[in-house]
């Protein structure tokens, strides 16, 4: 099993940005799905999670701005950044709880990708 993350980049603050994240492989069933973020010198925070049944969850900062989504016929989790601040600054991670075609149940990272919002 593997999760693969794109669309990192740099932008002005006040911009956007779309994460995506792909989760492939044996999979048998996706649990939650999520968003990290990791600024330089700082340890990685909950961004905002995603249930099955699309329950989502979201930090304070980011509420109003990040809407986190997921498309459970292709494994994916997406993270629409809008009105993006300098300190939104990290590389972001997405993480999914899933159940493998083994039975095993883990969870499983991206391997990040770097958003930057300049002033």
């Amino acid at each position: 099993v593997q999760l693969q993350a794109s669309g990192g980049g740099l932008v002005q603050a006040g911009g956007s940005l779309r994460l995506s994240c792909a989760a492939s492989g044996s999979i048998f069933s996706i649990n939650v799905m999520g968003w990290y973020r990791q600024a330089p010198g700082k340890q990685r925070e909950l961004v905002a999670t995603i249930t099955s049944n699309d329950n989502t969850n979201y930090i304070d900062s980011v509420k109003g701005r990040f809407t986190i989504s997921r498309d459970n016929a292709k494994n994916t989790v997406s993270l629409q950044m809008n009105s993006l601040k300098p300190e939104d600054t990290a590389v972001y991670y997405c993480n999914a709880d899933l159940t493998a075609v083994s039975g095993r149940r883990r969870t499983y990272w991206g391997q990040g990708t770097q958003v930057t919002v300049s002033s």
